[in-house]
Formats: structure tokens, C-alpha cells, sequence
């Protein structure tokens, strides 16, 4: 008899397991499939299971917290939010929430090199929705040239501050690449990434852009002021074919005809390439350089040169 004392307790305890476990399966008729159910951080279990109760999403808000212990142990509901596509139960429920599955699909963009923060803002607002372009640019403003220029994927309800983390996490991997050359170039990297964002802007291959690097190295050791067109972009969105003379006189630390050395900041988000270029230069005879029309780079020794130049190619 004693072995029937003891049995009976584990079959009652089976059952009741198997008969919870079947209920957690039930979904409520009306669950809101295809909808987004958004999890507050900070939301507690208690609260979470009363609102999926009451939003219909689940039939046992006792089941829904059981099995949310049992599969997140002390980890706890990650925040988020989640896609309801279809009726689920609530263990599903349950495994999904304790382990973050959004079930949200990634989506892919493209950072191209040489881009602003303010470019980049208008490309990530275009592309998710809880961006907002002017609050891109007041986050990353101070990061400008350390958003590294890639290919990315972000879940589609990403914020700003995930995308400029993810950037300048990869910026400083990236530059890794390159460490052993920082080093035996001798320069601080902030001045090396100033001078890689206007090579980026002004070269369009490895070559010419360690020739322009050369050129504007040795401006600086000369004393000589950079000149160069593509900060302009950076300060009234002009280029070379659209400057004037007033543009000229533009008073702003951006403006290298104006004041000496490099710019208060980067310009632009340099590529790898150029900020290899930029630290691998060419050191020739030039103290000047143009891209005509046609993108093809035309070099200087002299002023006269270089005035000949641009009545040629800029006309």
C-alpha cells in the first residue's frame, strides 16, 4: 500500500503540470495578431502579466508569470518591443520576452564615406522612424568623424543612440587596422582624422588622395593656410563650382582661407581609405592641386600654375 501512498502524489503532480501546461497553450479569441506590444523598461512582472491580461494577449496572467520565472531565472523581461504576428501562447510568450525575441526584422542601410552628421541624420530619418533628424545632430555633433562609414542593420525601432554606438564602436575597431601606422606617423589621431575628412572630400582614388595629403602636410609645416574648397560644404553646403568671392570671405573657423591649420573639427566621416591615405601621403613638389568637372585632379608647383590650372579646368 505504501507504494500507492507515494504514487499517487506524483501522478496528481504530472497531471496538474500537464493540465497547466495545456491551458498555457489556449489563446484568447480575440488576441490582437499582427499588432506591437511595447514592454517599458522597468516594467515589473506583476504589472506586465495584469496589462498582457487585460490587452487579451494572454488567458492566465499566473501562468504567463510562472513560466517567466522558470525560463528567465533571475534575468527578468527584457524591455522592447515585440511583434505579435500571430496568436501565441503564453509560454511562448514567456520565452520570447526573457530572451529579447522581438521578432522585428532587421533592416539594412548604408552609410556612404565622406558623409556629415548632418547628412547622416537625413538618411537614418528617412529610414526609422523613431530617428528624428535634428535629434541625430545634436546627439553625434561631437562625433563628427568618428561614425565610421559602413553597412549596417538595426532593428526597425532603433533610436539614435544605439546607431551613433554601434558607429563609433566600429570606428574604433576599424582604426585598429592601423594602429602600428598611427604610431609611426606621430601625429594625434584627432589632427589625422580632420585632415582624413578633407582628403576624403577632395580625392577620389588611393593615389590622389596621398598626393593631396602631401600637399596639404606640408602647407602646414609652411605655414601656409589649406585652402581647400571642401570645407565649405561643411559650412554653406557650396563646392567648388558654386563658390563665389563673398563665399570666400565667409568669417568661420571652416573657412581655411581665412584662418591657418586644420578645421575646429572634422568635416566629414572619412573611409578607411583616407585616413590611410592620409597617414601613407606622397610627398612630391605640389603646394597645389583642382579637381575639374570631370573629377580628374590637376597639380601645381607655383600660384601661376596654379591659377593657369583652374582658368583651364574651372571655366
Amino acid at each position: 500500500m505504501k507504494w500507492k501512498l507515494t504514487i499517487y502524489p506524483a501522478i496528481f503532480l504530472v497531471v496538474t503540470i500537464l493540465v497547466l501546461f495545456i491551458v498555457s497553450l489556449g489563446v484568447p479569441g480575440d488576441f490582437p495578431s499582427g499588432s506591437l506590444y511595447t514592454i517599458e523598461k522597468g516594467t515589473g512582472l506583476n504589472n506586465l502579466a495584469l496589462d498582457l491580461f487585460n490587452n487579451k494577449i494572454i488567458k492566465s496572467p499566473f501562468l504567463f508569470k510562472s513560466f517567466s520565472v522558470l525560463l528567465g531565472g533571475t534575468k527578468g523581461i527584457i524591455a522592447g518591443d515585440y511583434v505579435l504576428n500571430s496568436r501565441e501562447s503564453s509560454f511562448s510568450l514567456a520565452n520570447r520576452m526573457v530572451s529579447g525575441d522581438y521578432q522585428l526584422a532587421l533592416t539594412k542601410i548604408t552609410i556612404p564615406e565622406g558623409l556629415s552628421v548632418k547628412e547622416i541624420s537625413v538618411l537614418l530619418s528617412k529610414k526609422f522612424s523613431n530617428i528624428k533628424q535634428e535629434a541625430f545632430e545634436k546627439l553625434a555633433l561631437n562625433q563628427e568623424g568618428y561614425l565610421f562609414p559602413d553597412t549596417y542593420l538595426f532593428l526597425p525601432n532603433t533610436g539614435a543612440e544605439t546607431v551613433i554606438e554601434k558607429m563609433k564602436e566600429v570606428f574604433k575597431i576599424k582604426i585598429l587596422t592601423l594602429d602600428s601606422n598611427i604610431k609611426k606617423f606621430n601625429k594625434p589621431l584627432s589632427d589625422i582624422i580632420k585632415m582624413a575628412s578633407i582628403v576624403e572630400e577632395e580625392g577620389r582614388t588611393t593615389e590622389t588622395r596621398q598626393v593631396i595629403a602631401g600637399i596639404l602636410w606640408r602647407r602646414l609645416s609652411l605655414g601656409m593656410p589649406l585652402q581647400v574648397d571642401a570645407s565649405f560644404k561643411y559650412i554653406n553646403g557650396k563646392t567648388t563650382f558654386d563658390l563665389t568671392l563673398n563665399d570666400l570671405k565667409i568669417d568661420s573657423p571652416y573657412n581655411s582661407y581665412l584662418y591657418k591649420g586644420l578645421p575646429p573639427t572634422p568635416i566629414c566621416n572619412p573611409g578607411l581609405d583616407s585616413i590611410r591615405a592620409t597617414i601613407t601621403p606622397i610627398k612630391t613638389d605640389y603646394l597645389y592641386f583642382l579637381n575639374d568637372k570631370d573629377g580628374k585632379m590637376h597639380y601645381a608647383k607655383t600660384y601661376a600654375e596654379h591659377l593657369q590650372n583652374k582658368e583651364l579646368y574651372l571655366k
